[in-house]
């Protein structure tokens, strides 16, 4: 009887399972370091600092993006008021000068510029005209003075979010009733405790 031999190849595997579970923790490692870096404190000194120089950029650096049309409407606003309050004020200005001008002994209407007026500045009184622009001129400080506050307001919100953004303010606050012993009045009872602390910096784990 002639014996038989058979002879069998192991395939090798091309992806292991060390690798795989190596391919696996980066992946999670990396998405932790991206959410850990997104949830890092912000320093509020920079966020200010930025915020002054620029509108908006504390916010930016604050990841609060949904600030920043706010801040530049504010100012957007405060600036077309002053723009117009100043371009009214300078208007009324030269009407005034060109009437005082043209009233004064011997009347030169001529080289004043008083035919070149709008007719309204014609019928308005001279003392009228310069109550308008004095009116106008404090409109340009109120103005200046809101534009600002709004600015001053931008830096202080980007100072006080970079504050908040280390305070974990999330629903899972630390809610505990504890017993306690009062030592000053020897009696017990129950205690109240509210945890209220900086966010800690989520933990790097991989699975291997």
């Amino acid at each position: 009887m002639t014996p038989c031999f058979s002879f069998a190849q192991e395939k090798e595997n091309p992806v292991s399972a060390d690798s795989t579970n190596t391919v696996t923790a980066s992946a999670d490692s990396a998405k932790a370091a991206k959410k850990a870096k997104k949830l890092a404190p912000r320093s509020p000194k920079k966020a200010a600092s930025r915020s002054a120089i620029i509108p908006g950029w504390g916010q930016v650096y604050n990841r609060s993006y949904w600030k920043v049309p706010i801040v530049y409407a504010a100012l957007g606003v405060t600036t077309y008021i002053l723009v117009d309050n100043l371009q009214t004020y300078r208007e009324y200005r030269s009407a005034y000068t060109i009437r005082y001008n043209s009233s004064l002994p011997p009347p030169d209407t001529d080289s004043t510029g008083y035919y070149d007026l709008d007719e309204i500045y014609k019928t308005i009184s001279p003392e009228s005209i310069r109550a308008a622009r004095d009116q106008f001129r404090r409109y340009i400080d109120y103005s200046v003075l809101f534009f600002l506050v709004f600015w001053g307001l931008n830096v202080v919100d980007a100072s006080v979010d970079a504050h908040l953004k280390s305070f974990d303010v999330s629903p899972d606050l630390t809610f505990n009733i504890k017993p306690c012993y009062s030592e000053m009045a020897g009696t017990s009872g129950l205690s109240l405790v509210l945890n209220i602390g900086k966010k800690k910096p989520p933990l790097l784990t991989s699975r291997f």
